[in-house]
């Protein structure tokens, strides 16, 4: 049996994923798994059982990354599952934000009571609220994973011109763009270049506070930018400015802070963007799939701090070694099969950064003692036993 804890209320088709086997709820202790929302666990203590976190989701900070990895933990998301509800906003937001739908609505509120002269007071008052057409006009798209790929190709659709940019570009997402979308190597072309500009990259020490008074600067005059990523990465005061100034023409922003709320020109949404019960369910499965794999087989697919290590069963036995990524690490795990006398059937390794992972499949019995020894070798932060 494996237990399962749950750190949010988790999509009940997702966790209809797990078969008898698994336990599952948000008071099981000394769990070999976890699946989390966006509940905060930086100051959550793990259990040593735990094996591995799934976040029903694409970011991951609300998690404490760099600990899990310390501690031989797996930190899994669910990178797609949410794209199509969040592409669906995005273009909710270029509409909004060109349209001024938003503020028409509230203004119709105050005709209330006017009776009959509500039709002429529509028609006269209505020229405050005309905005531009997106048919025709420029999008950049900054970061082209899942979510950007698919705003990309519904923006081409709709008539716009789209430019992307992403350094760290996959060939998965290049397959999946379309081929009328130009792709920059320049960030500062986005900037020169486009009416409108999305960002969908991770919150990270070298992205925030990307959008600056320094790269607004170099955008075209009314510009429109639209953020569903993380608050972090534009700078709320400098966003102010612009918009006070005219530069920014409007803000669309999923993730609103304090400094933005009630700032003429921003459009602040209460992070609706995966808030969809097709998102949940599939955010949920994906999740559950993952840890699955995981701990029955040892696989790891979708994980933020370890690399993507995936091997097909030809043993009774796999070993699964989490370990720092050093020299002659491989070297002294293999030597242990070959002081015990146990043959390697089949092996694979892979690196991340400062991690790496060793799967190791074999037909001895004596696996118990081979996986103590390895667990002994300077470097090892975790060793299993499927």
């Amino acid at each position: 049996m494996f237990k399962i804890k749950t750190y949010n209320k988790i999509s009940k088709s997702g966790l209809e994923v797990f078969d008898d086997k698994y336990t599952i709820g948000d008071e099981v202790e000394n769990a070999d798994g976890a699946i989390v929302r966006s509940a905060a666990l930086h100051d959550t203590e793990f259990p040593e059982t735990l094996k591995a976190i799934a976040r029903a989701g694409a970011g991951t900070n609300n998690i404490p990354i760099d600990r899990c990895s310390e501690q031989g933990i797996v930190v899994f998301n669910t990178p797609g599952a949410n794209a199509n509800a969040v592409k669906e906003l995005v273009i909710a937001g270029l509409l909004i934000s060109s349209r001024r739908v938003i503020s028409g609505i509230e203004w119709a509120k105050t005709l209330k009571g006017e009776g009959d002269a509500v039709a002429k007071l529509v028609e006269k008052g209505k020229g405050a609220f005309t905005g531009p057409e997106i048919k025709g006009k420029s999008l950049g798209v900054i970061g082209l994973g899942a979510i950007g790929v698919m705003v990309a190709n519904a923006a081409n659709h709709l008539g716009m011109k789209v430019y992307g940019y992403d350094p760290y570009l996959s060939v998965k997402s290049a397959w999946n763009l379309n081929h009328n979308a130009v792709y920059i190597n320049d960030i500062n072309e986005i900037y020169a270049k486009c009416d409108y500009i999305t960002i969908h990259v991770p919150l990270t020490d070298s992205t925030k506070n990307l959008i600056n008074a320094e790269t607004i600067a170099k955008m075209k005059d009314g510009v429109r930018i639209l953020n569903y990523s993380r608050a972090g990465l534009v700078n709320s005061a400098d966003i102010k400015t612009a918009l006070e100034s005219g530069k920014v023409a409007a803000y669309v922003t999923d993730f609103p802070t304090e400094e933005v709320l009630d700032v003429d020109g921003v459009i602040a949404i209460p992070h609706l963007g995966a808030s969809t019960p097709e998102s949940e369910d599939n955010c949920a499965s994906m999740a559950a799939k993952e840890l699955i794999d995981y701990i029955e087989n040892g696989n790891i697919v979708n994980s933020v701090n370890l690399p993507e290590v995936t091997m097909p069963r030809s043993g009774e036995h796999r070993i699964c070694v989490i370990h720092k990524n050093i020299p002659n690490m491989i070297t002294a795990i293999a030597g242990i099969f070959a002081d015990d006398g146990v043959n390697i059937e089949n092996m694979l390794n892979k690196s991340r950064g400062d991690y790496a992972y060793t799967m190791l499949d074999t037909g001895a019995a004596n696996t118990e003692n081979v996986a103590k020894e390895i667990a002994a070798i300077d470097g090892v932060i975790k060793v299993r036993v499927i």
